[in-house]
C-alpha cells in the first residue's frame, strides 16, 4: 500500500519498498511508510509483525533485503563514516526496557552519546547531564545513582535523557511504557507530548498501549499483513481489516478510546 506523501521538506522518514526477514521468513513485503516533520507516529502490529524490525531497519541496525530508507533525504545504508555519523546525531533512540549500563551511573549513561559523538569536557558533559534529567522530571540527586536503583518509570525517564543528550530532532520510542504502572505510564505520555511540542521533536513510537496512541499520537501505522496502514485512529476504527478491528474495537480498545467520544 502507498503512502501518500507532502513534501520532501516535511518527511524525515521516507520508506519505499522495504522487504526485511530472517531466513526463509519475511516480515515487511514491500512496505512504504512517510513519517512528517513535527508530529508522533505510532506503530502498533500484532506479535511477529516487525516493529522493532521497522524501527532498527530505519537506524541501520537491520539490512534490508531490498527498498530503500531515507532519513532527513539520506539513504540509510548508503552512508558511513563522518557523514553517517553526522545523521546518527540528528536522532535519539530509547529502546525497549531503558537498555541503560547497569556499571555506570545516570549521569555516565546520559554522556554515552556525549562520548561518543563528541569532544566535551567533562565538566560541559556533567552539565548537560544535570539539563537533561531536569527536562525529564528527575530530580538532580539521579545522576549518581545506578540504574538499581531506580524504578521502572525512573529508567525509562534516564533512558530517556540519554536519547536527549544530542538535541536530536528525531526521537524513536520503543515500548516506551511497557512494564510501567497506569499512573507511570500515563506521566511518560504527557512527557513525551511536553516534550515533543517544546522540542519540535518528530517521534517514532512503536508500542502496544492504546492509551498511549490516545494520549500521544497525531497518526498510527498499522503493521498487518506484511504491509502498513496508516491513519487516525477515528480512520482505522472505519477500516474493515480484521486485526484492526479487534485492535481499536475490541474490549480494551473501546475502553481506551470511550474518552474520545465523551
Amino acid at each position: 500500500m502507498m503512502e501518500s506523501g507532502g513534501d520532501q521538506d516535511d518527511v524525515v522518514i521516507r520508506i519505499r519498498g522495504l522487504v526485511t526477514g530472517f531466513g526463509r521468513k519475511v516480515i515487511h513485503d514491500h512496505l512504504d511508510l512517510d513519517v512528517r516533520r513535527g508530529e508522533v507516529l505510532g506503530v502498533v502490529g500484532g506479535s511477529g509483525s516487525g516493529k522493532s524490525v521497522l524501527l532498527r531497519a530505519i537506524i541501520g541496525l537491520v539490512q534490508p533485503r531490498e527498498g530503500t530508507v531515507e532519513v532527513f533525504g539520506r539513504k540509510v545504508g548508503e552512508v558511513e563514516g563522518s557523514q553517517m555519523r553526522r545523521l546518527e546525531m540528528r536522532w535519539g533512540v530509547l529502546f525497549q526496557e531503558g537498555a541503560l549500563f547497569s556499571s555506570q551511573t545516570v549521569a555516565e549513561n546520559i554522556q554515552v552519546p556525549l562520548r561518543e559523538y563528541t569532544k566535551m569536557s567533562q565538566e560541559l558533559m556533567d552539565e548537560i547531564a544535570a539539563v537533561k534529567l531536569n527536562l525529564v522530571g528527575l530530580p538532580p540527586d539521579t545522576a549518581h545513582k545506578y540504574p538499581s536503583e531506580l524504578s521502572g518509570g525512573m529508567k525509562k525517564r534516564a533512558a530517556l535523557a540519554r536519547a536527549l543528550a544530542l538535541d536530536p530532532e528525531l526521537l524513536f520510542l520503543d515500548e516506551p511504557t511497557s512494564g510501567l504502572d497506569p499512573i507511570s505510564a500515563d506521566g511518560f505520555d504527557v512527557l513525551i507530548r511536553q516534550l515533543q511540542k517544546s522540542l519540535g521533536l518528530t517521534v517514532f513510537m512503536v508500542t502496544h498501549d492504546v492509551d498511549s496512541l490516545r494520549a500521544v499520537t497525531d497518526r498510527i501505522a498499522v503493521l498487518v499483513d506484511r504491509k502498513v496502514v496508516t491513519g487516525t485512529i477515528g480512520e482505522l476504527r472505519k477500516n474493515p481489516d480484521p486485526w484492526i478491528q479487534e485492535y481499536f474495537s475490541g474490549t480494551r480498545g473501546r475502553a481506551a478510546l470511550a474518552g474520545m467520544e465523551a
